[in-house]
């Protein structure tokens, strides 16, 4: 797969990993410069109305029209800008801001031909996909499909063990919130030829001594984000199923809610594709070393379209439900927009209720937000990333709103005040933020895409989140949520 500038990887990497290497030393070049944007006065500022938005999102008349125009100075031709922003914000649960700036297509010649973000406009979402695929565990647990603490190899027909610790049973508990000890050394995607045992099994021809594996760590001990872990989980409802990932997610959480996009591109309708952002970065080449270029041509990263229809992968007609759901990226690959994230949120804080409707159970909902693991400093029990990662959920990761020094910390706005749980997201350009409070019911929604010169630094003295992605929170926070 061309990718350009190599994806970034490791949490912050398809926060979502992208690539193999930890996200801070993936790209070349510094920090977009931007002005701050947490002075913003009352107003509203929307984008342009999505010709067929739910009901459950239609924005509140409060707002601010300052917010509207420093989010959108965000994006742009200048150098330090990006190519695509949205933004959503809910406060007790309605929506009192959107926006949608940029370009979700930009033509390498003619700016005629560009195409703007809309409502409609469709993202992959890197690491966000991974709380969805949580809904969808969650609604199987419901249903007596699935047991989170059951051992995973009665459902996978092979046995799954760590090499260092054979009796250890693995499960979607440990799965879910990075305990496995599996390790994304050894990459974490294959194509539909590859079943999954090859490569985890002693006896499977990808094994190759256990590289998948993070040696000497007893599954439950130790937290290291992986996205192998949810290629496994993919595969576990396939398996428990007997349906294909992508279609599996599109009848448990996508057609239930009434969202577009999905999995797997190939199966976009041709409106969601006409609807799709291609991510891009900016960057030169100096012979094979790819450098950021502030001012140089955007070069897609992931999803550009708009040639031709993108192809299926290689043998998915002869794929085999239950055997590698990593053809579908579970981990990162999901399509879909800032809005229908939104109407996901809501009913996360309605406590899993859609339109009257019951979509998790109480018990569904307890299971995704509780705690699984939390960091203990003083006898270190995972790898934080900055103490990026302090405490993790069955799927979502919980936000403390910890800062212990510059570039340190989960905290999500300047000085502070929000506290709950959801995922981050990071990869082929873009970063994602989904966060909801559910005691306040208050909600934040960022997808920045398409940075012309690298967004991880310098650091803000606040947190470790990526400087613009911090400021955007925050600005969201200090105008229409948090005041």
């Amino acid at each position: 797969m061309k990718q350009g500038l190599t994806p970034c990887s490791a949490p912050r990497v398809d926060r979502a990993l992208g690539a193999n290497t930890h996200r801070r030393a993936c790209l070349i070049g510094g920090c977009a410069a931007l002005a701050s944007l947490a002075a913003c006065s009352a107003g509203r500022g929307a984008g342009p109305a999505a010709p067929a938005l739910s009901p459950a999102l239609q924005p509140s008349p409060q707002g601010s029209s300052a917010l509207h125009r420093e989010l959108q100075a965000l994006v742009g031709e200048h150098p330090g800008a990006w190519g695509q922003l949205c933004t959503l914000a809910l406060r007790d649960g309605q929506v009192v801001h959107r926006s949608h700036h940029g370009r979700r297509f930009i033509h390498p010649t003619d700016r005629a031909q560009d195409l703007p973000v809309t409502p409609s406009s469709l993202f992959r979402v890197a690491s966000i996909s991974k709380l969805v695929v949580s809904v969808a565990v969650m609604r199987l647990v419901d249903q007596g499909r699935l047991d989170v603490d059951a051992d995973v190899g009665d459902v996978l027909g092979w046995r799954l063990r760590h090499p260092d610790f054979a009796q250890q049973p693995i499960t979607l508990r440990l799965l879910m919130s990075h305990r496995s000890g599996l390790s994304d050394a050894g990459f974490y995607v294959w194509g539909p030829d590859v079943a999954l045992r090859d490569v985890l099994h002693p006896a499977g021809a990808l094994y190759r001594g256990g590289l998948s594996w993070r040696r000497q760590r007893a599954p439950g001990s130790w937290f290291n984000y992986v996205n192998l872990n949810w290629g496994v989980v993919g595969t576990v409802m396939e398996r428990a199923t007997g349906e294909r990932f992508d279609q599996l997610m599109q009848r448990l959480v996508l057609q239930p809610l009434g969202l577009r996009g999905g999995f797997l591109p190939s199966a976009l309708s041709r409106d969601e594709l006409q609807d799709l952002a291609t991510l891009y970065r900016r960057r030169r080449l100096e012979g094979e070393r790819e450098i950021w270029e502030p001012e140089g041509p955007w070069w897609p990263q992931v999803d550009d379209h708009r040639a031709s229809r993108p192809a299926a992968p290689l043998g998915l007609d002869r794929y085999v439900p239950g055997s590698n759901a990593t053809v579908f990226s579970p981990q990162g690959g999901l399509r879909i927009s800032s809005d229908d994230l939104g109407v996901l949120m809501q009913m996360l804080l309605n406590g899993g209720r859609h339109r009257g409707q019951s979509l998790l159970s109480d018990n569904a909902m307890r299971l995704l937000s509780t705690e699984q693991w939390r960091y203990e400093p003083q006898a270190p029990n995972g790898d934080t990333l900055d103490e990026a990662m302090v405490s993790w959920a069955l799927g979502p990761q919980r936000f403390t709103d910890r800062n212990r020094g510059p570039g340190l910390g989960d905290r999500l706005v300047e000085g502070g005040g929000f506290s709950g749980w959801g995922h981050l997201g990071d990869a082929y350009g873009l970063l994602g933020t989904f966060a909801l409070d559910p005691v306040r019911r208050n909600g934040l929604i960022v997808l920045l895409g398409s940075p012309s010169r690298s967004p991880y630094g310098p650091k803000l003295g606040w947190t470790s989140l990526a400087p613009d992605e911090g400021r955007v929170l925050t600005a969201l926070w200090t105008s229409v949520v948090g005041r």
